[in-house]
C-alpha cells in the first residue's frame, strides 16, 4: 500500500501547474492561455487488523480486514490569459466566478443575519 500512495504522490506533483494552465491557443492572432482552480484528494486502506479469537494472525479482506482507496478532484475554469498586440491580460470566466462565490455570499448573509440577531438581544 505504501508503494501505491507513493507511486500517486509522485504523479500528482508531476500535473502541478499543467493542472490549472492549459496549453497555449491561438485564435486571430491572439494568444490564449486557458486558466482553472484545481484541488484534489485521495485517500487509503490496508487489511492489517486482527479479528478477535484469531491470536494476532492477520486476516483477510473478505474477513473484515479491510483494503480500500478513494480520490477526487475539482477543476473550476476561471478565466484566460490573452495575449495581444504583446499586451497580456486576464479576461475572468464570470459565469465560474458567479458560481463558485455563490456560497461564500450565502454564507456571509447567513452569518450577518446571526450577527444582527445575536447584537439585539
Amino acid at each position: 500500500m505504501a508503494n501505491l500512495v507513493e507511486t500517486l504522490t509522485d504523479a500528482t506533483r508531476q500535473i502541478g501547474v499543467g493542472a490549472a494552465y492549459g496549453a497555449p491557443v491561438e485564435i486571430d492572432g491572439a494568444s490564449l492561455v486557458p486558466v482553472a482552480l484545481v484541488w484534489s484528494g485521495f485517500g487509503g486502506g490496508n487489511g492489517n487488523a486482527s479479528s478477535p479469537g484469531t491470536s494476532g494472525q492477520k486476516i483477510g479482506a473478505g474477513d473484515a480486514g479491510g483494503e480500500g482507496f478513494g480520490g477526487g478532484g475539482v477543476s473550476i475554469p476561471i478565466g484566460a490569459y490573452v495575449t495581444e498586440g504583446g499586451k497580456a491580460t486576464f479576461e475572468p470566466n464570470l459565469i465560474a466566478l458567479l458560481a463558485v462565490s455563490i456560497p461564500v455570499i450565502m454564507t456571509t448573509g447567513w452569518a450577518l443575519a446571526r450577527f444582527v440577531r445575536a447584537l439585539k438581544k
